[in-house]
């Protein structure tokens, strides 16, 4: 199992036991490929994004389908916000892009979560790496990273 993967599994545990953690042998570093491997479609996927407002970190919690507005993101914030790096994810969060769930991060980032992901029972997100994935309620999600339902969605 990848060290990620393990580390976020153990982290579940202690949240919610009831969360099973799955690693596929395809690829889900993508909304699209996860959504293929699951024979779901991408909109019930939840990617999390890292942005940066100034120097706070912030997750974005985005359906899969669509892109998230800066200019949304920003107006929540009260600043302008701008993409992180892969190596600023990497070290805000300790999992690489494609494999960031959402939560069990080096540090807590304030998080917001697309109000699209409430149109689905059932969600799925990455798990700690680019192949591991797990199903939960979006509901979930706000109550796991205290999170900010919010509308992101780039129109």
């Amino acid at each position: 199992m990848h060290e990620g993967v393990t580390r976020f599994q153990k982290i579940m545990e202690s949240i919610d036991p009831g969360i099973r953690v799955v690693e596929m042998e395809a690829s889900t570093r993508t909304a699209a490929d996860a959504a293929q491997a699951l024979d779901v479609t991408t909109a019930q996927i939840a990617k999390s994004i890292v942005f940066l407002a100034g120097e706070e970190p912030i997750l974005v919690i985005a359906a899969g389908d669509h892109r998230v507005d800066p200019e949304k993101l920003a107006a929540i914030m009260g600043r302008p916000v701008k993409l992180a790096d892969p190596a600023t994810v990497l070290d805000l969060t300790g999992f690489e892009i494609g494999g960031v769930p959402p939560l069990g991060h080096r540090s807590p980032l304030r998080t917001i979560i697309d109000e699209d992901l409430f149109h689905h029972e059932i969600v799925y997100a990455a798990a700690g790496s680019p192949r591991a994935i797990f199903a939960c309620h979006p509901g979930s999600l706000v109550n796991w990273t205290d999170g900010l339902v919010a509308k992101v969605k780039e129109t």
